[in-house]
C-alpha cells in the first residue's frame, strides 16, 4: 500500500548552477559561457524590448530563462510568497521565426495563415503578422484580437469556421472580413442574408484517417455534394472564389496531401461547370515538424500535376502547430511526492517483468490535464518530463539512478495525469523542478482555472545568435518606437 510522504520543500536561496548532463538543444548553444553563474543568467533580463500592455522581451537561449525562473522562485519562497512555485512557460520566438523561414523555403508559392486557436499568444501573432502572415479566424474574437494588432488588413484573415453564427457573419462584414468558408446549404442562405459580398471557399471533404485530431466526422462537403452547393451559390448571387480541404491536425502520412489535391482539382473543375473561376485553393493544416519537408515536397508535385496553371492561383494555407508548438516550454514544481512502501523503506522488491516499469513513486506538479497539459486530452499528445532542477543543482549526473515514476496535476480530480510512466531520478523531492518541450500548441489556449489553479505566466526570450537579431528587428519594424520596441 503507498502512503503520502510529509517532505520539506526544497527552496534554497542560492542555487548551485552548473552545465548538467548534454540534452539536445536547439541549433545554437546557450548563450551564457559554461559553467553558468547567477550573474550571467540574471544579465539577460537586462536586455530587454518593450510592447505596451506586453511583458517584456529578453535575450538568451529559453534554458537560461527556465533556469532565471526557477531561481526567482527560490527567492520568493524563502520570503514565503505565496504561490511562489508557480509553473511558467519560456517562449522562444526565434523558433517561431525559424519555422516561418522553413516556410518560406520549402512552400514558397504557399501563404500561411496562421491557425491561431492553436496558441493566440500575443507575441506570436505579432511576430507572424510581421512576417507578412495571413491568419485562420474562427469566431468574433479572433478576428478582433488580430485586427487589434493594428497591422493587419481584413482581407488577410479568412473565417475558416463552416459553421458559423449568423451574428458572428454579420459582424465579419462589419469588419470587412470576406473570405469564409461553407460546407452546407443551410450556411449559403445565412451568408446571402448577413454578408452578400462575401468571398465564399467551399471546404471539401479529406482524408483525415492518417492524422491524431480527425475532422471529417464534423466538417467538408464529400464531393458529390458539391455540385449542388454550387448551384445553390450561383441561384442566390453568392461568388464562390476557390475550395478549402483540411487532413486533420497532426497529419502523420503526408501522401494524403496529394489526395487532397486531387479532391480539390475535381471540385475546382465542378465550379467551372457551374460557372464559376475559382483563383483561390487552402490546403488547409496538418503540418508536423517532423514531416515538414515530405508533405512540402508532396503537396509542390502534386499541385505541379493538378494544377499546371498554379501562377494564376493564389494558394494559402493554415498552419497552427508547425509554427509554435517547439517555441514553448514549460517549468513545473513538484509540489508533493507519493512512494510505495517499498521504495520509501528501500527495500528490494521481487517484481515481475511485466511489473518491472510499474511506477514506485508518483510526484505531484503545479500545472495538469485542467491547466496547459489540456494537450493530453485533446490533442492526444504525449509529453515527456526532464529534470531541470533537483536538490538545489541544475547539474543532474548521467549515473543518477532513475526509477518508474508518474507525474500528476494538481487538482482533486483523478483523471489529472501528465504522464502515466516515465523514469525519472529516485532522489527527487519535493521543491524539485520538472520541465517539458514542444509544449506550445493546444496548451496555453485552452487552459483553466478549475479548482482554483491560476493559469501559467509566459516569460518571452528572442534566443540568441543572428535569429534573435532578426526578431527584434522585425517587431522593431512592425511597431517602431511608438510600440517601444528597440533593438
Amino acid at each position: 500500500m503507498s502512503r503520502v510522504e510529509v517532505m520539506a520543500a526544497s527552496a534554497p536561496s542560492e542555487f548551485e548552477v552548473q552545465r548538467g548532463t548534454k540534452r539536445p538543444r536547439t541549433e545554437e548553444d546557450l548563450s551564457t559561457s559554461s559553467p553558468i553563474n547567477t550573474k550571467g543568467l540574471n544579465d539577460t533580463e537586462k536586455e530587454e524590448v518593450h510592447i505596451p500592455q506586453l511583458p517584456p522581451l529578453l535575450r538568451g537561449h529559453p534554458e537560461v530563462h527556465l533556469r532565471n525562473g526557477v531561481m526567482r522562485a527560490s527567492r520568493l519562497a524563502a520570503t514565503h510568497e505565496p504561490d511562489a512555485e508557480k509553473a511558467f512557460f519560456v517562449a522562444d520566438l526565434s523558433v517561431v521565426y525559424k519555422q516561418h523561414q522553413r516556410w518560406v523555403k520549402n512552400l514558397p508559392e504557399v501563404t500561411p495563415f496562421y491557425a491561431i486557436k492553436c496558441n493566440p499568444d500575443p507575441y506570436v501573432l505579432r511576430l507572424l503578422a510581421a512576417l507578412g502572415a495571413g491568419f485562420d479566424c474562427a469566431s468574433n474574437n479572433e478576428i478582433a484580437r488580430v485586427l487589434a494588432l493594428g497591422n493587419v488588413d481584413p482581407s488577410r484573415i479568412i473565417f475558416a469556421n463552416p459553421c458559423k453564427a449568423l451574428s458572428f457573419i454579420r459582424n465579419a462584414s462589419k469588419m470587412g472580413v470576406e473570405m469564409m468558408t461553407f460546407d452546407n446549404a443551410d450556411e449559403l442562405h445565412k451568408v446571402s442574408r448577413t454578408h452578400p459580398n462575401a468571398k465564399l471557399v467551399v471546404r471539401i471533404l479529406a482524408d483525415d484517417s492518417k492524422s491524431l485530431c480527425r475532422f471529417g466526422t464534423k466538417f467538408g462537403a464529400p464531393l458529390e455534394i458539391v455540385p449542388g452547393l454550387l448551384a445553390k451559390a450561383r441561384e442566390l448571387n453568392l461568388n464562390v472564389v476557390g475550395v478549402s480541404f483540411h487532413v486533420g491536425s497532426g497529419c502523420y502520412d503526408v501522401s494524403v496531401f496529394a489526395d487532397a489535391i486531387r479532391r480539390a482539382r475535381s471540385a475546382f473543375d465542378m465550379g467551372k461547370d457551374a460557372g464559376y473561376e475559382f483563383t483561390l485553393l487552402d490546403i488547409g493544416g496538418g503540418f508536423e515538424d517532423a514531416t515538414f519537408e515530405a508533405s512540402a515536397a508532396v503537396l509542390t508535385e502534386a499541385i505541379e500535376n493538378y494544377f499546371p496553371d498554379c501562377k494564376s492561383l493564389k494558394i494559402i494555407a493554415e498552419p497552427g502547430r508547425f509554427y509554435v508548438s517547439k517555441a514553448f516550454h514549460l517549468a513545473a514544481n513538484i509540489i508533493a511526492r507519493r512512494a510505495s512502501g517499498n521504495e520509501s523503506q528501500g527495500e528490494a522488491a521481487s517484481v515481475s517483468a511485466e511489473d518491472a516499469n510499474r511506477p514506485v513513486v508518483m510526484y505531484y506538479i503545479n500545472d495538469g490535464v485542467y491547466g496547459s497539459f489540456n494537450c493530453i486530452l485533446f490533442d492526444h499528445q504525449i509529453v515527456h518530463p526532464y529534470v531541470l532542477s533537483k536538490g538545489g543543482s541544475f547539474h543532474v549526473p548521467s549515473s543518477e539512478p532513475v526509477r518508474p515514476s508518474s507525474v500528476w496535476g494538481p487538482t482533486c480530480d483523478s483523471i489529472d495525469l501528465v504522464c502515466p510512466s516515465t523514469q525519472l531520478p529516485e532522489s527527487l523531492a519535493v521543491g524539485d523542478w520538472l520541465a517539458f518541450e514542444n509544449m506550445g500548441a493546444y496548451t496555453v489556449c485552452a487552459a483553466s482555472q478549475f479548482n482554483g489553479f491560476e493559469l501559467s505566466n509566459v516569460t518571452y526570450t528572442s534566443g540568441g545568435g543572428q535569429s534573435s537579431a532578426e526578431v527584434r528587428r522585425v517587431l522593431a519594424g512592425a511597431y517602431g518606437e511608438a510600440g517601444g520596441v528597440s533593438g
